[in-house]
């Protein structure tokens, strides 16, 4: 169940990462591209980010037990 968790947990990560360069490279950018986007790429990262979080929470209290 925990092998699981983890494996969830580093797709979390992976997806957030994903996200912030994406985000990156859209803001670099710049123009029309920049707009389209580099603010739909970071609410994405935001939303990655709570799901590793989450995960991480819940290994940590299947692990503790």
């Amino acid at each position: 169940m925990n092998t699981i968790f983890t494996v969830f947990l580093f797709l979390a990560m992976a997806a957030t990462v994903g996200a912030l360069v994406w985000g990156i490279v859209a803001m670099a950018r710049g123009g029309d591209f920049n707009a389209k986007w580099s603010n739909r790429m970071m609410r994405y990262r935001v939303i990655f980010q709570a799901i590793a979080l989450l995960v991480f929470a819940l290994l940590l209290s299947l692990t503790k037990g």
